[in-house]
């Protein structure tokens, strides 16, 4: 028991180094990080209650406790990564505790093994959005909540526990998925409990919860709705219809990909022992399984009503869910001893289940993720610069280059915005429209002899070529340099 303890803390152990080694990379911001960053730096906290800009959206709680860090620490990636971070180390040990009571000692083995070495929760406990966020506060609620988890609630627990969950719905939009998830498992499980004393108190703690996001949703949430462009940018994580079957499977099967990470064919066996886990879930505890799979089905019927997306990082939530269930059915499979050969195809397929997670953690160690790299690109530029050179910033970079600009001595009026080609053709290749608007643009930049062209997040690659084609038709390259996602041209444009 005390060596399986230890174990158990070594991957806890390991799974926070491995996050502190992400964080400690200090990535550049990318684009979607890059315009929350602008909205909590160029904000006060009054005006972070107001909607975003840029078609951004993020939890009040969120947004205060970032404005708060970098007001403390200072404007920094270090500082606005560092409540992620944090959600993300707090999610490990609540985790342990959520699978302590679900699972057996191979399970919660296995279960921690993925939660702390899949990619995407690596990720995002480093960066400057929400998500490793409603990831913690779904474990809280959930540890809190579980209708399995035996436990007295006394007056005071019942007054902890009722603010906790208060407090928590203003800091992620999808906890009211678990909130609610774990109340009708509550109804499902007790529904013929006589314990009136502690129906009344658990009443009281799903009130406040319910209360609170009333208002959370009065003052914030419901103002989300009214932004088109928003709504259009989810439209695909939609059902059509609240009865396309076709729809929710799709998504469910796509889940396993992203976000739970796993890949080449990986997803098939992951789908295959999450089966096996809900199965042996159905054979030895019920319970279990309903109050697991309840904030799934909440999210389905929240986006059949058009109220929550379900694709990717938006449902990284529901991630622990899903890895508790995959585990126990690894589990279960272990312990299927009817013959050599189902012994040895468990084993096998929970190394397969586990290795290649744990590989990528390995890459991680090597080389931490990195996504758009301006910061070297802006160094290189600004070290390199003459003056009277001009510095046209391509528009889909133009958010990253404005949270970086005034840290390398850049003013406005020292460089050049791009036009915006985010036409309603955006999305479906480089329409004539958009390449028409491109060259009447990069025209303006005939004549001077050395135009810098800033490039990030510059992931259309039939825009990227027509683009460079274009400038090697009306000038001549002169300089080059790129880091992962980001680069710069230097064109002379005089000659031509």
């Amino acid at each position: 028991m005390w060596r399986n303890a230890r174990l158990l803390w070594l991957i806890i152990g390991f799974g926070i180094s491995v996050r502190l080694i992400q964080y400690l990379s200090n990535r550049s911001l990318w684009a979607d990080e890059a315009v929350l960053a602008l909205n909590i730096v160029n904000r006060s906290y009054s005006e972070l209650g107001q909607p975003l800009d840029y078609d951004q959206a993020a939890p009040i709680g969120f947004l205060l406790v970032e404005k708060f860090a970098i007001q403390l620490f200072g404007n920094n990636e270090y500082a606005l990564r560092l409540f992620p971070l944090f959600a993300g180390i707090i999610s490990l040990f609540l985790f342990a505790r959520l699978s302590q009571w679900c699972l057996s000692q191979t399970g919660r083995i296995i279960s921690l093994v993925l939660f702390a070495s899949l990619p995407s929760l690596i990720y995002y406990a480093s960066e400057v959005k929400q998500y490793a966020s409603d990831v913690a506060i779904s474990l809280l609620l959930c540890v809190l909540l579980l209708p399995i988890k035996q436990q007295k609630l006394t007056r005071a627990k019942t007054i902890i526990y009722s603010l906790i969950v208060a407090i928590s719905i203003w800091f992620s939009h999808p906890a009211i998925f678990v909130l609610a998830g774990m109340g009708c498992s509550e109804l499902i499980i007790w529904y013929k409990s006589k314990k009136k004393k502690y129906w009344l108190r658990k009443l009281i703690i799903y009130s406040s919860g319910l209360l609170s996001f009333s208002l959370f949703y009065l003052f914030f949430v419901r103002n989300l709705t009214n932004n088109q462009t928003l709504m259009d940018s989810w439209d695909d994580a939609f059902p059509s219809s609240p009865l396309n079957l076709i729809w929710f499977l799709d998504s469910l099967g796509k889940f396993f990909y992203n976000p739970l990470g796993f890949e080449g064919g990986l997803d098939g066996l992951a789908i295959f022992i999450f089966a096996i886990g809900c199965f042996s879930y159905f054979s030895r505890n019920k319970a279990i399984l309903i109050s697991l799979i309840s904030p799934l089905f909440m999210t389905f019927l929240a986006a059949s009503l058009q109220g929550y997306p379900f694709r990717g990082r938006l449902v990284l939530f529901l991630t622990p869910f899903f890895i508790i269930i995959i585990a126990e059915g690894a589990s279960y499979l272990l312990k299927y001893k009817r013959n050599r050969l189902t012994i040895t195809l468990g084993i096998l397929l929970s190394i397969l289940l586990v290795i290649f997670p744990i590989l990528n953690v390995g890459s991680i160690l090597n080389k931490p993720q990195l996504k758009e790299e301006i910061k070297p690109v802006i160094s290189y530029i600004k070290t390199h610069q003459q003056p009277g050179d001009i510095l046209y910033i391509y528009q889909r970079g133009i958010y990253q280059f404005l949270y970086y600009a005034e840290k390398y001595g850049y003013l406005h009026g020292d460089y050049i915005i791009g036009v915006d080609d985010l036409d309603q053709y955006d999305g479906e290749g480089l329409s004539e429209r958009e390449w028409q608007r491109y060259k009447q643009d990069l025209d303006k930049l005939r004549g001077n002899k050395r135009v810098w062209l800033l490039f990030s997040h510059a992931n259309k690659a039939s825009e990227n070529t027509a683009i460079q084609s274009y400038l090697d038709r009306i000038g001549q390259k002169v300089d080059f340099f790129a880091a992962p996602g980001s680069f710069v041209y230097l064109y002379d444009l005089s000659t031509r």
